[in-house]
């Protein structure tokens, strides 16, 4: 059985990565794995967070249905949102709106109102614009999120903490060899400096903190099963209490 050792340097630099001009690396963490096959080269892990360009800051969604804690039958739940300052009627390709459902993958809409078929329960929906790369956009106004119920069921307790809704990658999502695994996230209610708040990511045994809301990259996984957590904490470290400051999916590299 493989021996693995991980040695973890924090690189921390700020340039233009050479494949997108408006994405910036803000901070990288090199993780080298070593094996008892020495005639076996693995790359070295590279995660980092990048600051990508927001072309439409101005983007305002807005949530007409359902309102706050609105009671519904079980069966067709309406969902109506208004979009302004955004294409999307004409737009830039592929869905561009998204909506989570209890911190469960995001689904993709081209139209601002639809119908979910719910069965009975709490729910929290949280719906946000993306942009041409599938990144969600997180100036403000660019996502809302609504707590509704559906049948005979009791609203969430009240939570004044911010929580994370996960935009990418989706739960048992493949990739292959070397392509890179994109994390993105939403912080709903809060902020990371006035709340003091940072947010940690684990794929397995590696971990990579970050005090900004960016997406982050991974490249050079090797093959296997990943389980991924996306935790929100204080920064000093002290886990938070609601329902869904913590995010748990599980990836595929082929």
């Amino acid at each position: 059985m493989k021996k693995v050792s991980i040695f973890i340097l924090f690189i921390f630099s700020i340039w233009i990565i050479s494949c997108n001009s408006s994405s910036k690396k803000t901070e990288e963490e090199i993780v080298a794995l070593e094996t008892d096959e020495v005639e076996k080269s693995i790359p070295e892990i590279s995660l980092f967070s990048f600051e990508e360009k927001n072309e439409y800051p101005d983007a305002i969604l807005e949530m007409y249905s359902p309102l706050g804690n609105q009671v519904f039958r079980p069966g067709k739940v309406p969902f109506e949102f208004n979009i302004k300052n955004f294409p999307f009627e004409g737009g830039i390709g592929g869905f561009q709106l998204k909506m989570i459902l209890n911190g469960s993958d995001p689904v993709g809409y081209n139209s601002p109102i639809f119908q979910r078929e719910l069965k009975e329960g709490t729910y929290r929906a949280v719906a946000y614009l993306i942009d041409s790369e599938g990144l969600a956009l997180k100036s403000f106004g660019n996502y809302v999120d609504r707590d509704f119920r559906v049948g005979d069921t009791r609203p969430f307790p009240y939570q004044a903490e911010p929580y994370i809704a996960l935009n990418l990658p989706n739960n048992n999502q493949e990739y292959q060899e070397g392509e890179a695994v994109t994390i993105d996230f939403l912080l709903l209610g809060g902020e990371i400096d006035l709340d003091k708040l940072k947010v940690r990511i684990e794929l397995n045994e590696l971990q990579y903190e970050v005090e900004e809301v960016n997406p982050v990259r991974v490249l050079n996984l090797p093959k296997g099963e990943y389980q991924l957590s996306v935790v929100l904490l204080k920064q000093d470290g002290r886990e938070l209490d609601g329902p869904f400051s913590m995010v748990r999916k599980s990836i595929v590299i082929r």
